[in-house]
């Protein structure tokens, strides 16, 4: 039986993503494409678009490129067309481990915050590569789990205070693939990617008050969410109240800044692959 080829539980909830993930990854696109080097020229592949953040940042920087966004959630890919109208921008619904691209037909590759959420990562790296055309730089980021997501940290760490099977949750969340350091990088180089630059990004992750810190949890698209919306009410109930008391920290509610650490590589395919 073939492996599942993304552990991301999307709802197709577009708007719901914003609210969990999206704004964040709209926050890092732009530190990203300042390290990963982008040139304006060609076909541009943004593998696991999402609703669209990095296809627009993409479009913005660009004045002849031409990008074409895919991800596997029809309603992300729906709302990233509704959302950007530009010309040189499609979106299409594809899966990373098998492209439905000939080999060599982009000029350069970028991914954002996906690969962690793939198991077999290995065979969506060699799917990226395989497109890329010879000289072509692929470029990633995926977010430092364990030690630089401050906000996921706290929601998983009192969650599991209270219930077990967020501890499990928890357990596999922090043991992701890529999101550790130095990672990321080796599988580039496993990968035989050549030139391979590596480093981290740091963002913050800004909250207008409580409420905008849990609501995503509650009401948004992903992991976190999924599993709130499938525990029971009382363990809900507590988890509310236990984070509302990290969140405040002995203050009054009101707006909150937490650090977001994502590490970044970049990578040529040899001319000669």
């Amino acid at each position: 039986m073939r492996q599942v080829s993304s552990t991301f539980t999307a709802t197709g909830a577009a708007e719901s993503y914003e609210r969990m993930a999206g704004r964040w990854s709209r926050r890092l696109v732009g530190p990203f494409l300042d390290f990963s080097e982008l040139v304006d020229d060609g076909k541009i592949l943004d593998a696991g678009c999402g609703t669209g953040a990095l296809t627009a940042e993409l479009i913005e920087r660009t004045t002849l490129a031409e990008v074409t966004g895919v991800d596997m959630s029809e309603g992300y890919i729906a709302y990233a067309r509704e959302a950007i109208k530009s010309p040189r921008a499609r979106f299409e619904v594809g899966d990373l481990t098998a492209l439905d691209y000939p080999n060599g037909v982009f000029d350069q590759v970028f991914s954002q915050l996906v690969l962690l959420f793939v198991p077999d990562f290995e065979q969506a790296i060699r799917e990226l590569k395989r497109v890329t055309k010879p000289g072509g730089r692929i470029a990633a980021t995926t977010w430092d789990l364990i030690g630089g997501l401050v906000f996921n940290r706290i929601f998983w760490d009192v969650a599991a205070m209270l219930d077990p099977e967020a501890e499990k949750l928890r357990q596999r969340a922090f043991s992701r693939p890529l999101t550790r350091p130095s990672e990321l990088a080796q599988a580039w180089l496993n990968a035989g990617l050549e030139e391979v630059r590596s480093g981290e990004i740091t963002i913050r992750t800004e909250f207008l008050c409580f409420d905008d810190f849990w609501r995503p949890f509650a009401e948004g698209d992903g992991p976190i969410p999924t599993y709130v919306r499938q525990t029971d009410e009382a363990i809900r109930s507590k988890m509310e109240v236990a984070l509302r008391r990290a969140y405040l920290g002995g203050d009054k509610d009101g707006p909150r800044s937490y650090a977001a650490t994502a590490w970044v590589v970049s990578g040529v395919k040899s001319v000669e692959a």
